[in-house]
């Protein structure tokens, strides 16, 4: 699981859904991600001296991580995007109430990918209640879509009915390549939360502990890999990370999986993740 909580607030701070999903890990860098789904009023910021900015902006990380320690949580980074660099006014200008989404998950998901996520929630949901009131609930079954969008359940349970299929090709690869240097391999959702991970050295467990110590991911081109190093235990590992070009379709989403391979360091596989993602495509596409 890489998603713990899911909360939906007003821009006045009324909460109006806080849905914890699963407890967070203890000792692991998190990020609360937020989602703006407000409406564009088209106000000019306010042009502020160099020492009433500074001493905003300093009033600002007071308060952050203030309010941090009082809920025993440590920030470690604080991202900010300025007006000028957003590309999403036209976007923005179509939605009606002041809905700001957050969402605590681990640090590796892919940004864009879980907006989308995010985006057909708020579309499916939030967007007819707006403006929100305490008056009207969340019903079960909104909930339950809720959870189904964010656990990618359409990609897991077509992993899931295919599993032994794909585990039988992925023992027949790991027991080819293995003297090469492969050492696991496993299947993600398409912003890359775990789904599969073929029995050898690896849990699940250790494929997030594996793609938190990888850092940020590049753009993917489908049919295409990239390899990053990483270390799990404090041995160091080479991962090999494939985007399929296969996959369901959510709401009008595509939903592309990624292929994980993971090998010791230096090790050179050739051509063998395209073998790979030819099979795994024959399964899943």
């Amino acid at each position: 699981m890489t998603i713990y909580e899911f909360s939906v607030i007003t821009n006045t701070g009324f909460l109006y859904l806080n849905l914890k999903v699963k407890d967070p890990p203890k000792n692991v860098k998190l990020y609360l991600r937020f989602f703006d789904f407000s409406k564009d009023k088209g106000e000019a910021p306010f042009k502020l001296d160099p020492v009433s900015s500074f001493e905003l902006n300093a009033g600002l990380v007071s308060a952050l991580f203030e309010f941090a320690r009082n809920i025993d949580k440590k920030i470690d980074v604080i991202e900010f995007k300025s007006r000028s660099d957003e590309k999403t006014s036209d976007a923005r200008s179509k939605y009606e109430g002041d809905i700001l989404i957050t969402a605590q998950t681990e640090s590796y998901l892919l940004h864009k990918s879980f907006r989308q996520k995010v985006k057909i929630i708020y579309e499916k949901i939030f967007r007819s209640k707006v403006p929100l009131d305490a008056a009207l609930q969340i019903l079960q079954n909104e909930e339950d879509y809720i959870l189904r969008i964010l656990e990618d359940r359409v990609a897991r349970k077509l992993v899931m009915d295919k599993q032994i299929e794909l585990e039988s090709i992925g023992s027949e690869f790991l027991k080819e390549m293995g003297e090469f240097g492969l050492t696991g391999i496993g299947i993600t959702s398409f912003d890359l939360s775990p789904i599969l991970v073929f029995k050898n050295h690896y849990t699940l467990e250790d494929v997030d502990e594996i793609l938190r110590n990888i850092g940020i991911f590049p753009e993917i081109e489908p049919l295409e890999w990239i390899y990053r190093q990483s270390f799990i235990k404090n041995e160091q590992i080479w991962v090999y990370i494939v985007k399929s070009g296969v996959g369901p379709t959510v709401e009008g989403l595509f939903e592309p999986y990624f292929y994980l391979l993971f090998a010791k360091p230096q090790t050179y596989l050739g051509e063998f993740p395209s073998k790979l993602t030819a099979r795994f495509n024959q399964i899943l596409g």
